[in-house]
């Protein structure tokens, strides 16, 4: 992969608008945290794939920059891509366009920590998962 990747596509329904006629900000968390379970997905590491090896992923921090209004009707796409690998976690960035124009609208950047399930804890990140995020790492520019 190594390259910024599609990962969800949506409908700005009026029901996402706020009070000043743009979507609203919870809107724009739920569709990037949708694209992101698919970015893992497109790259053989599921969630389902990581619950069962015992180390999943939690957000530590999210940074959302506002860039552009999107307004009911408006079709938005979303690219994704492993940005950063850490010791024990890992960095995606996700870019938001209007699918018609290619205005960017919003970016987002997510921390996640590796985490054991038994233990509770921060764990270290599996030499399996990293060497394949390795190999589809990607510059965040």
């Amino acid at each position: 992969m190594s390259e910024w990747t599609e990962t969800h596509r949506a409908v700005v329904h009026p029901w996402n608008c706020d009070v000043l006629g743009h979507m609203n900000v919870r809107w724009y968390a739920h569709l990037f945290d949708d694209a992101e379970f698919h970015l893992w997905s497109i790259v053989g590491l599921s969630h389902a794939t990581l619950k069962k090896s015992g180390i999943v992923t939690v957000i530590a921090n999210t940074n959302t920059d506002f860039l552009h209004e999107a307004a009911a009707g408006e079709l938005v796409t979303i690219e994704s891509a492993f940005t950063k690998l850490g010791g024990k976690s890992l960095t995606i960035s996700q870019r938001m366009t209007n699918s018609e124009n290619g205005t960017l609208i919003a970016k987002q950047e997510v921390v996640g920590v590796f985490f054991d399930l038994e233990t509770r804890k921060p764990a270290p990140m599996p030499d399996e998962i990293r060497e394949k995020l390795e190999g589809v790492l990607v510059s965040d520019s």
